[in-house]
């Protein structure tokens, strides 16, 4: 009975054995699988994107923005120096000025008339400057850019309002005679007349300019 139960404890054995090494047969097969379907799809991927060959760097190219263009500060200097010599408030027009009770100018070769047609608006006011609030250096530092650049871009008649002098400390129009006195002494000023009541009245002068073409 012994030799019995001995052979099918041996047999139980061997079944045992088998059923592990099948399960090592399967395990294995299984990674083999996996091995060669790895290797299938790095496959794909290298036939996709071809030879591939590293960057060289000794051929970079470094870039360097641009600089700023250099400010000519002393040219800019040398103009401003220039715009406030060639207005002086020492200027005396006396020897010059022939006005009327509208406070009209023209330069010498410029006839009556021109003054007539300024007074009645027979030119169409293209610009003006407006020097309300601003200082005696202020106020002609921008006289004389703003009558460089209206004869540049071809303005041959604008409006200057200098104002009336009512919020002044003496009530007086400060900058009414020495916008006439810098205006007499730039040389693309042709003539000037008092502007109309619907144009500032006694705060404001019309101006006549030069064409570009004879500036």
């Amino acid at each position: 009975m012994s030799s019995l139960k001995s052979f099918a404890d041996l047999s139980t054995l061997g079944q045992q054995l088998k059923k592990e090494q099948e399960a090592r047969a399967r395990a294995e097969a299984e990674r083999l699988a996996q091995e060669k379907k790895a290797k299938a799809e790095a496959n794909i991927f290298r036939n996709s994107i071809g030879d591939v060959a590293p960057l060289k760097t000794d051929s970079k190219h470094l870039h360097s923005p641009a600089k700023p263009a250099p400010i000519p500060f002393q040219h800019l200097a040398d103009e401003q120096a220039a715009l406030q010599e060639s207005l002086s408030d020492e200027f005396d027009p006396a020897s010059l000025l022939e006005t009327d009770e509208n406070l009209s100018y023209a330069r010498p070769g410029i006839g009556a008339d021109v003054t007539s047609k300024l007074r009645k608006g027979h030119w169409v006011i293209q610009a003006h400057l407006d020097l309300h609030g601003l200082r005696r250096d202020q106020a002609r530092d921008s006289l004389g850019e703003f009558l460089r650049k209206s004869v540049k871009n071809g303005i041959r008649c604008v409006r200057i309002i200098h104002g009336k002098g009512l919020g002044s400390v003496n009530k007086e129009p400060v900058l009414k005679q020495k916008v006439r006195n810098w205006l007499i002494q730039k040389e693309e000023v042709l003539a000037f007349s008092q502007a109309t009541a619907a144009d500032g009245g006694s705060g404001a002068l019309i101006v006549l300019l030069k064409s570009c073409s004879a500036a």
